[in-house]
């Protein structure tokens, strides 16, 4: 975990001294936009010698940007979106590849070219039930249920400083910053004793801290027909091991083949260990269909 925090800082450091050629368009108050993305993947294998098993998975992806900016105000609010699924021949559930629900806000008041006294609000949680999945005494597929919409959900509210170089490069530091995480009594009822869900105790459904949070985002252009993106996410809890720091990484790369069309590369890392005890990874890869949002 020391080495993760380690990582993750040292990223962050990279971020904060990054030069960008990003230059924002001041004709409107208003900016808005973003993009839509399809990925669609597929295995097949017919009397291949090394073996193998058919699949296809579906993933689609949103990422909207909504800002004002006048007389010193910034508001920034930022939405990702992703859902996937896949099918796997001999298999009788579909399954989950991806599930994010992801909004956040930044209202700021500069005192400065680039510092704003900022307040931060943030919403995390997913749109679908999740599964575990296994096979009964029989062998065949069962699955229970773990998860579903707005069970966790995580809202966040903190005050602190808003560094914003562009649209494209910008951290936000929150030193009091309290986070609530709310799920349904469904799960907590049934827990052993001892045990907690999400960081909830049994028959309980939320659970309060306060601590620090910082946000970090970086987006530019390494090579023509590319884009790279960089999101950072840091959270301590004062009020219960401050030194056990919650980290969400992310950084994405899209190779642009036209206007329409794209492959693309995600990788997340995330530590809490109020839901898993271990380094999270998520990786997606795929060919993409792109479109502008306006």
């Amino acid at each position: 975990m020391k080495k993760s925090v380690a990582l993750c800082f040292i990223v962050l450091n990279a971020m904060l001294y990054a030069q960008t050629d990003s230059v924002q368009n001041p004709e409107k108050d208003w900016k808005r936009g973003g993009i839509a993305k399809l990925l669609f993947n597929q295995t097949a294998f017919s009397e291949w010698a090394s073996g193998g098993q058919n699949s296809v998975s579906l993933s689609f992806h949103t990422d909207y940007d909504l800002s004002y900016s006048k007389n010193g105000w910034n508001w920034d609010t930022k939405f990702l979106g992703d859902f996937g699924l896949t099918k796997l021949s001999g298999t009788k559930f579909l399954r989950k590849t991806n599930d994010r629900f992801d909004l956040q806000s930044f209202l700021g008041k500069k005192f400065s070219s680039t510092w704003n006294y900022s307040t931060v609000f943030g919403i995390k949680t997913q749109f679908a039930r999740g599964f575990k999945y296994g096979e009964d005494d029989e062998g065949n597929e069962i699955r229970d249920l773990k998860t579903h919409f707005f069970s966790p959900v995580y809202i966040q509210l903190g005050v602190g400083l808003y560094w914003k170089k562009s649209k494209d490069l910008w951290v936000n530091i929150a030193p009091f910053t309290q986070r609530l995480t709310l799920v349904s009594r469904k799960f907590t009822m049934e827990l052993p004793d001892g045990k907690k869900y999400f960081g909830v105790r049994k028959g309980d459904n939320h659970r309060f801290e306060l601590g620090a949070s910082v946000n970090a985002f970086y987006k530019f252009s390494p090579m023509e027909n590319m884009i790279l993106e960089q999101r950072l996410g840091l959270y301590s809890d004062y009020l219960d091991k401050a030194e056990n720091i919650d980290v969400d990484y992310q950084i994405a790369a899209e190779l642009r083949v036209n206007e329409y069309v794209s492959t693309n590369l995600i990788l997340q890392l995330v530590y809490d260990d109020n839901a898993v005890q271990n380094l999270q990874v998520r990786e997606v890869f795929g060919v993409g269909v792109r479109m502008a949002l306006k």
